[in-house]
């Protein structure tokens, strides 16, 4: 048997984090198998449909990697793989559970139907179902040209049986079970009847979701039985919750993939992450895989059926391991549309701006948990900072008369010096405060705030050599100027006295 899985999204809204960990899930299985992953687009829901969401989809998979061998853009044997270009198949399909038996039409008003909803909800029902009105009408008494909807015919006694890879079997009353509605009267099909068709015509073998819907596999299978058709193998895992055992939502912070790439995770770092989130390979503590481990290591028995909580602060350390893996090349190739997004630097980049960009990334590349941080840390680079208050200028155990005169003899070096680099500045500033008698901690620190107005800042001597001489010593200048006019201040007279 050749394993196909497929991802089945509605276009009602942007990919969830949650959910998309199920999807690798799917995608890792069916590779270990040398199976199919198939990508299907479930757009009946016409009424909340987003326009841009199919695109959203699309790229959100892209990005991380989770290529798919049948669906839009591709194609394959049994496309259409978009809902709404099946529509024929689907009223086909309902029309034939009605000569089998197992269907109805129904005409029942909206207004009838919210009736009978009302009326159990007053009875103090916990669980408000249609009353099969229609159920027992003659097969003419419903005319397939007047308004109408097709609804399952469930058995009204016994169980149904779902067989769940993870879970072993999971019994239903049949009784507590509605008669569902398959094709709706705008000819659309609901999600129940589609699923079905498109899962049993697309050869699809395995069914991984969440366990959310488990409540609603009856019903598929009641519709399986229906058509005598064999259901998929069906494996529910457990929903992601967030940090504080809810369910994962915007309280939690980002969840849409869109908001992770903005934010600067890698896709390989989140995709490592998502594995790991409820499943484990096995080997103890270890947490960074390839994608290539993964493959060969997935086994869908060790997933964990208890939630998996979905943790900010250890994807951050897993995305600042594989930034720091990165080549500096590579890195800096990431790190451009960050800097391009925030205004720093233009698109495209100029040639002779790429040798300051080479000098920052070895500079920021230990301190990044995602690249998006790049930003904060390196605008002073880019555009003009802030004057520094005197205070800030004013290390402790320092006066203002000695910060300024180091200010002073640091601005006369490295006017005068020949080669300003790295390996310079950094043995000729340590000289200076050896010179002077002060640590050179205290000397270092009024230099970086004098020239990012930072208090943490990349390596001061790589930093100023992104900045370049010039632009340094116009700070410095400005700092000068700053603790020249607070020690003014300081020696003014007291007008007052």
């Amino acid at each position: 048997m050749t394993v196909r899985v497929r991802f089945a999204p509605s276009p009602t809204g942007y990919p969830h984090i949650g959910n998309l960990r199920t999807v690798v899930f799917n995608w890792l299985f069916a590779r270990h198998h040398n199976g199919k992953f198939i990508l299907r687009i479930e757009d009946t829901d016409r009424s909340r449909y987003v326009k841009d969401a199919l695109r959203v989809i699309s790229d959100s998979l892209t990005w991380l990697g989770l290529d798919w061998d049948e669906g839009p853009g591709i194609g394959g044997a049994y496309g259409p793989y978009i809902q709404s270009e099946r529509l024929d198949l689907y009223r086909q399909k309902a029309e034939e559970l009605i000569a089998k038996g197992w269907a109805y039409r129904c005409n029942c008003t909206p207004e009838r139907l919210e009736k009978v909803r009302a009326e159990q909800r007053a009875q103090g029902k916990s669980q408000i179902m249609y009353d099969r009105h229609c159920r027992n009408k003659p097969p003419d008494a419903i005319s397939p040209d007047e308004p109408h909807v097709i609804r399952l015919k469930v058995p009204l006694e016994g169980k149904t049986v779902v067989h769940d890879l993870l879970r072993g079997d999971i019994e239903f009353d049949n009784a507590l079970l509605d008669d569902q509605i398959l094709l709706k009267s705008d000819g659309y099909p609901t999600y129940h009847l589609a699923v079905v068709v498109d899962d049993h015509m697309m050869g699809i073998t395995h069914v991984m979701r969440g366990d959310d819907w488990i409540s609603s596999t009856p019903k598929r299978v009641l519709l399986y039985q229906a058509f005598g058709w064999e259901p998929p193998i069906y494996a529910h895992v457990p929903l992601v919750l967030g940090p504080d055992g809810k369910k994962l939502s915007k309280r939690h912070g980002a969840v849409s993939i869109d908001e992770f790439r903005r934010q600067g995770y890698l896709p390989e770092a989140l995709f490592n992450f998502l594995a790991l989130l409820g499943w484990s390979p096995g080997d103890g503590d270890r947490e960074i895989y390839s994608r290539e481990e993964l493959i060969a290591k997935f086994d869908i028995r060790r997933i964990n059926l208890a939630a998996a909580v979905f943790s900010y602060d250890k994807l951050q350390w897993m995305n600042g391991a594989y930034i720091r893996a990165l080549s500096e090349q590579e890195l800096l190739k990431r790190l451009i549309p960050f800097w391009q997004n925030a205004g720093l630097i233009p698109t495209p980049v100029p040639t002779e701006m790429i040798s300051t960009l080479e000098t920052l990334v070895p500079l920021v590349q230990e301190r990044l948990k995602t690249l998006r941080d790049v930003v904060e840390l390196t605008d002073f680079v880019f555009q003009d900072i802030e004057t520094p208050t005197a205070e800030s200028l004013i290390p402790k155990k320092t006066s203002a008369r000695q910060a300024l005169r180091i200010l002073q003899r640091v601005h006369a070096l490295l006017a005068g010096m020949v080669h300003f680099n790295e390996e310079t500045l950094e043995t000729e500033l340590r000289q200076l405060a050896a010179d002077m008698g002060v640590k050179a901690g205290a000397v270092f620190n009024i230099i970086r705030v004098a020239t990012t107005n930072k208090r943490v800042a990349p390596p001061l001597f790589g930093s100023l050599v992104a900045l370049g001489r010039t632009t340094t010593l116009q700070r410095l200048a400005r700092a000068e100027e700053v603790l020249s006019a607070y020690l003014a201040q300081e020696s003014a007279p007291d007008e007052e006295a």
